[in-house]
């Protein structure tokens, strides 16, 4: 019985191979998108799922605030792990890290590397990272390196890496173990591991100077809550009794569990950017929607083929078919359809994978398709769609009385509202992703395009370390002289996303929190802010902070952008000559016009900028755009010269900048791309409504067509319901969409507004693809001749 099922099953689909397409065709792109994107979402819900006390990990965060302006970021000072483990029995261990790039010498070869980890010997006591060989307590050993496979094959080859001498900058290291790589779906990451007492800031335990990244192993999972909680109350008492802050002066630390970084934190300074559980809802809803879609066109393709399966259906009854057995054969024709859209979807996803994983930013590999959970779920999805899409045609056709199959063949007339609501649905979905990716394309066209308060394009970053500092101003001079060169300048930092926080204090004894800038004295000229009040820096500035002679003629002369002379209450004029310290004092030389030096996503907040050269980590070198190739040529001559030691790199600051967007752009892209997979299922199912229409419609068409109807009236007769129903879906689709893409902007600081030709231009593309699709059956239809029309019917 079940096998000649699946007989009919494939001898319909041989007979109606234009429905057979489009059903499987959506099918199986409904099934392949839920497949892509289950995939992305397994991969980041499973963010550092792997490590075995994941549950009871927690990293430790930092809030402080000096006055107004509370500053909140991933790293600490060195002290918080080992006296919290010291204080709160529930701390079983702790573990600091800091991720460095570095210079690493082998056989005479320089490499510039950006993932040395600095940690403490608990580290693979903590965090589940396999040795493939060696052993871990090499990093208790100052002297001692461990590597990852991969580093220890780009620097050793096939030969065994162990007992093998590397050089990060001055220092010999021996490697001593090679643990695997770091999964891609772990917040640390790294190529090479030494002890954190390589790092001068070992020596001593501060609360302040917060660099490094602390992480908690706590006895019990159940332990976080009641932990914060004494936290909170030993940080109060220590900030009183141990820092003397008073008034609105605070420092405590928030616990975060491992497993929640990646995707609940949005912190500054974290070891790895950071993904949003946002995106992923966003995810769960386009995957759901899309199926949603690939289902409606079964629905009304199945009952749109229904129309000639009158004679079949009739003979099965005179047969003695009961409903029941009727009802099994159609749900077992639409889990065959839908077995092969499942197969079909396996086969596309692995030829889709690569492009997939450009467009979300990610690393799949193809044995993620495979993952038992995956395969499960994909099965049991199939067989959810098999009966979730078939069981309404089933009980239509398996319901049919026989008589009226006997005396007019199979008609069915009652469900045009179920048929019609579908297709609205439909085209709300569609209608719905169009104006989202509009909005979302229009906020990232606003970041790429707004004038962030100085000039971004055409500067190239030349990082520097501490050993370069005395080399920093011959480099300047000889990179200034290169042909295109228009500026060259010196900072502890790139001005798109500055993370060193501070504190200044007023001579009335007003405190707030800040960022801060070191800097030269041809920064602000090079990178073209803008002054509002007072003057740039000049070498006599220069001159007031000499070091020597025990600081005695040291002086800062500082600069404030808007925001920060607002909150201390002054005018960017009556700033000017004012004293403020900030552990040294100093006089306010220039006020600085507000300039993004954080992404969109926060608002623009008090700025300190002073002048120190010992902070120095980047050149910024203006270039002019027609002379970019010659230029860093140039650059590379004059850095080999100079800096033979460190290999020669550069990057763009404009490229770091679209960085920070990174996930924004991905999601774009995922939205463009199922917007027009959803456009393209919802005219399929279109389609697949309009050809029913047409079929019951035959013998009124062929009657019309006699008494001298046109071809053109005969189309706009089929078209003008179906277009109707496109501008339901547009009003009923517009303030959904308005709502999601306000909630989705109200995470940024600097948005767009949403423009209401938005929804008047979603709509209008909606109907104009809506009125293509339809025309195709209408002409059809049109040009059919009448006589032959009305004999068969």
């Amino acid at each position: 019985m079940i096998k000649n099922y699946f007989k009919i099953a494939w001898r319909n689909l041989k007979k109606n191979r234009l429905y057979a397409f489009v059903n499987i065709t959506g099918l199986t792109v409904g099934i392949v998108s839920c497949l892509l994107i289950g995939v992305y979402i397994k991969n980041e819900l499973g963010y550092d799922r792997f490590n075995e006390n994941a549950d009871r990990i927690v990293r430790v965060t930092m809030d402080y605030g000096h006055g107004e302006a509370p500053q909140k970021v991933a790293v600490t000072g060195t002290k918080v792990g080992p006296q919290f483990k010291r204080t709160f029995p529930a701390v079983a261990d702790f573990v600091r890290l800091e991720k460095r790039g570095g210079v690493i010498t082998y056989n005479n070869q320089v490499f510039e590397e950006n993932s040395i980890l600095y940690a403490d010997p608990s580290f693979f006591k903590i965090f589940s990272f396999k040795l493939v060989s060696g052993d871990a307590s090499a990093i208790s050993s100052p002297d001692k390196i461990i590597v990852t496979e991969t580093t220890a094959k780009k620097y050793f080859n096939t030969e065994n890496p162990i007992g093998k001498m590397l050089k990060i900058g001055d220092q010999n290291f021996m490697v001593s173990g090679v643990t695997m790589n770091a999964p891609e779906n772990s917040q640390v990451k790294f190529d090479f591991i030494v002890s954190f007492n390589n790092l001068n800031a070992s020596k001593t335990e501060k609360w302040w100077e917060a660099n490094y990244i602390t992480y908690l192993l706590l006895k019990d999972k159940n332990q976080i809550d009641p932990l914060q909680k004494q936290v909170t109350a030993y940080m109060s008492s220590v900030t009183k009794n141990e820092l003397k802050m008073a008034g609105n002066q605070y420092l405590t630390y928030h616990l975060e569990p491992l497993t929640s970084v990646h995707l609940h934190s949005n912190l500054p300074s974290s070891l790895e950017p950071n993904g949003s559980i946002t995106y992923i809802y966003i995810m769960v809803i386009v995957a759901v929607l899309i199926l949603i879609i690939a289902c409606v066109n079964y629905v009304n393709l199945s009952i749109a083929q229904s129309a000639g399966r009158g004679a079949e259906i009739g003979i099965r009854k005179v047969m003695g078919a009961a409903k029941s057995q009727l009802f099994r054969q159609f749900i077992g024709e639409s889990l065959f359809v839908t077995a092969i859209g499942v197969i079909l979807a396996i086969g596309l996803a692995f030829i889709l994978l690569p492009s997939f994983n450009q467009i979300s930013g990610k690393q799949l590999q193809f044995n993620a398709l495979l993952d038992p959970v995956i395969l499960g779920s994909l099965i049991l999805l199939g067989i959810t769609i098999g009966f979730a899409a078939g069981a309404y045609p089933a009980l239509l056709l398996s319901s049919v009385k026989l008589a009226k199959i006997l005396k007019s063949g199979f008609s069915f007339t009652s469900g045009q509202g179920v048929r019609k609501s579908l297709i609205v649905f439909q085209f709300i979905i569609s209608i719905f992703l169009i104006i989202t990716t509009v909005v979302i394309l229009q906020q990232l066209s606003y970041i790429r395009n707004k004038d962030i308060g100085y000039n971004k394009s055409n500067v190239v970053v030349l990082p520097v370390n501490w050993k370069m500092l005395a080399k920093v101003e011959g480099l300047k001079k000889a990179i200034s002289n290169v042909p295109g060169v228009e500026g060259v300048a010196a900072a502890n930092n790139e001005p798109i996303n500055v993370q060193w926080g501070d504190g200044i204090t007023t001579a009335d004894g007003k405190d707030i929190s800040v960022n801060a800038l070191p800097m030269d004295e041809d920064f602000i000229k090079t990178m073209q802010l803008k002054i509002v009040a007072g003057s740039d820096y000049n070498q006599t500035d220069v001159l007031q902070t000499d070091t020597t002679n025990q600081g005695k003629n040291f002086h800062y002369s500082f600069m404030l952008n808007e925001a920060a002379a607002r909150q201390l209450g002054w005018t960017p004029e009556q700033a000017i000559g004012k004293e403020i310290s900030k552990g040294v004092t100093g006089t306010i030389k220039a006020v600085v016009k507000d300039f993004n030096f954080k992404s969109f996503h926060d608002p623009i907040g008090p700025l300190l900028i002073f002048l120190d050269h010992d902070q120095t980590q980047a050149l910024f070198v203006r270039i002019n755009e027609k002379n970019t190739t010659s230029a860093i040529q140039n650059f590379e001559k004059i850095w080999k010269d100079r800096v033979p030691e460190r290999p020669f790199s550069y990057k763009f600051l404009d490229d770091d900048y679209d960085a920070m967007y990174r996930s924004e752009q991905r999601t774009a892209g995922v939205f463009t791309t199922f917007s027009a997979l959803a456009i393209l299922l919802a005219c399929l199912g279109l389609f697949a409504v309009t050809a029913y229409a047409v079929v019951q419609r035959t013998k009124e068409i062929g009657i019309r067509k006699v008494l001298g109807a046109t071809v053109s009236s005969i189309i706009v007769l089929i078209s003008k319901d179906f277009l109707g129903l496109i501008i339901i879906a547009t009003v009923i689709a517009s303030p959904i969409a308005w709502y999601m893409a306000h909630s989705w902007l109200q995470d940024f600081a600097y948005r767009v507004s949403i423009h209401w030709w938005i929804f008047i231009a979603a709509g209008a593309a909606s109907l104009l693809v809506a009125a293509v699709t339809v025309s195709i059956q209408a002409i059809k239809a049109a040009l059919a001749n009448p006589v032959k029309s009305l004999k068969s019917e």
